[in-house]
């Protein structure tokens, strides 16, 4: 089984005694059991990270640790940028856990006209806290050490100015004139970014798919079957890591 994963804030320690405690310290010394001479790894969610070895658990939420060097997780590219829909309910947290855990890059909420669900005020900010949170135990579930950056929410304009400087721009829809092509066949660029949207239960508007067409975007399907828009993303950001050789 891999080493767990545990957040620091600030600068991840290298080469010497540490002491985690707090939330992450409860969690790996009153969830996790860690023990004595268990390995662990602490990173910033940055992409920086030391391999750790437990030296003492103290209490209930202290761990002594003994870190290693700090190493570097350098950014892959091509970069992959989801930008998704507000569904309904907890669906959104559903898509951002399995997102993060296949490997996207960044995640930018989306205020689609048809999206049932509103942003607004406080509910907005809890909603989007709410994203981060998840993304970020989503990552150090999945073992990763550069955790996705969950970005305020965009309004169609802003989406569009994303698709405008990207390399690759994506629009996912299930209607085959709207989409003639599959994303399977659409070319893959070796670097840079990629800017992927993923539409609301309803679909896409007619007029926000002309607006991301006129920024350099081009509608792409899936495949036959049509999947919800918390599904969606996260198949498409694996047949893109697949296709890219990031996951080779």
């Amino acid at each position: 089984m891999t080493a767990p994963v545990f957040v620091v804030e600030g600068p991840v320690p290298g080469d010497r005694t540490y002491v985690l405690d707090g939330a992450e310290g409860r969690h790996a010394v009153s969830v996790k059991r860690l023990r004595a001479g268990e390995p662990l790894v602490l990173t910033d969610g940055l992409g920086a990270w030391s391999e750790a070895v437990v030296a003492a658990a103290e209490g209930k939420d202290r761990l002594v640790v003994e870190a290693g060097p700090v190493r570097t997780e350098p950014e892959e590219g091509p970069r992959i940028t989801v930008v998704q829909a507000l569904p309904k309910g907890d669906r959104g947290e559903l898509a951002v856990e399995t997102m993060t855990e296949t490997g996207v890059d960044a995640i930018v909420p989306w205020a689609a006209s048809r999206c049932i669900t509103q942003w607004r005020g406080e509910r907005g900010a809890k909603a989007l806290g709410k994203w981060r949170a998840t993304a970020r135990e989503a990552g150090k579930q999945s073992r990763r050490v550069r955790f996705p950056d969950v970005a305020d929410a965009a309004s169609t304009k802003e989406v569009a100015a994303l698709l405008a400087a990207a390399d690759l721009a994506v629009v996912l829809h299930e209607d085959r004139d709207a989409a003639s092509a599959a994303l399977a066949s659409a070319p893959l660029p070796a670097a840079g970014e990629i800017v992927l949207v993923v539409g609301p239960e309803g679909g896409v508007s007619p007029e926000e798919l002309a607006v991301f067409e006129a920024a350099g975007a081009k509608a792409f399907r899936l495949g036959r079957s049509v999947l919800r828009t918390s599904t969606a993303g996260t198949a498409a950001v694996a047949l893109l890591l697949g296709r890219s050789g990031r996951w080779g």
